[in-house]
């Protein structure tokens, strides 16, 4: 299974648990996961008050992975005027954003950090320069052009 197939097949287990998928059949109907978090945001959009929440997210990739759970659910993310390029702002049920979108983001936006780093370092390792690792600082330790000021970057 190439690295991109166990990806997406993790995202597609994660977001199952937070639908509440009880079954291996209900994990493999993630249209029908969808619906069920979907049904309750409705639930609870008819109990409780949407509220406005502001999310700082500053990088790139964990944006678009927010903004994208954001609209996945029915919810259409906003920025005010003079509002940085980080901050998300969206308005829905406290209890959604808690109990389901946040934490769904920050255990995919974990996946897709590790997903990232491994490819980077994979790609400098076969592309760029063979040692990926940390011991920089021993071999910079015994450079004879090192200025007292200097300290090697790791």
């Amino acid at each position: 299974m190439s690295d991109d197939a166990r990806l997406r097949d993790k995202l597609r287990k994660i977001e199952a648990l937070f639908a509440g998928a009880g079954t291996e059949g209900e994990r493999l109907a993630a249209e029908a996961a969808l619906e069920r978090v979907r049904a309750r945001l409705a639930e609870l959009g008819r109990h409780e008050k949407p509220t406005e929440f502001q999310f700082s997210v500053p990088d790139t990739w964990s944006r678009h992975l927010f903004l994208a759970l954001c609209r996945r659910y029915g919810i259409s993310p906003y920025r005010y005027p003079r509002q940085r390029r980080s901050t998300v702002v969206l308005r829905a049920p406290r209890g959604f954003v808690e109990g389901v979108l946040w934490p769904e983001f920050r255990e995919l936006d974990a996946e897709l950090r590790s997903y990232l780093q491994e490819v980077t370092l994979r790609m400098i390792r076969e592309d760029v320069f063979a040692d990926t690792s940390r011991s920089a600082r021993s071999r910079c330790a015994a450079s004879p052009c090192r200025s007292a000021d200097a300290h090697p970057i790791v």
